[in-house]
């Protein structure tokens, strides 16, 4: 099921919801995504300085494990996935695709509960973080770049006032 979402002025964050236990992961879901986003468009380094278009899969773990299997040869459930976008010509009015970002609901709530984290605190954080790989960020490279996009992680979920995911204290 597609959902209708208020939009941003400057980007079209489309937002697919294919699992109803999602509804409650945080309230006003659609709005919650979408200022996620925002926050993470908002710290990052490297944003495109015309509109940007990206796409939410809110899904379950067995969608994510088979995404997971054919595009990166791991066959379990992740709790989030970044695909971006081939380069395209830009067309004059029309925002760029950056890509998709697909998020496991159960995975995700597993790992908060792990964690003892809000769950909306958690989506946040998951949002934040595919849609700075999106951007080109990669924690995978070296330790430099990991500590890079945890700073820029706690500053758009600061933004958004979640708490540091990488405190200790929290």
């Amino acid at each position: 099921m597609t959902v209708p979402q208020p939009q941003t002025p400057d980007h079209e964050i489309d937002i697919a919801v294919e699992d109803e236990r999602w509804a409650g992961a945080a309230p006003d879901l659609e709005r919650f995504v979408v200022r996620a986003v925002e926050a993470a468009l908002a710290v990052a380094p490297e944003v495109p300085a015309h509109p940007v278009e990206v796409s939410i899969l809110l899904t379950d773990d067995a969608t994510v494990q088979d995404l997971n299997r054919t595009w990166r040869g791991k066959d379990k459930p992740t709790n989030v996935l970044s695909f971006p976008a081939p380069l395209q010509p830009l067309h004059a009015g029309a925002a760029q695709p950056l890509g998709d970002v697909v998020l496991a609901y159960g995975t995700m709530l597993r790992e908060s509960e792990e964690q003892s984290k809000p769950l909306h605190h958690h989506l946040a954080h998951l949002l934040v973080h595919g849609i700075l790989h999106l951007l080109g960020q990669d924690h995978e490279t070296g330790e430099s770049e990991a500590e890079a996009m945890e700073a820029l992680e706690t500053a758009a979920l600061r933004s958004l006032g979640i708490p540091d995911p990488y405190c200790d204290a929290d």
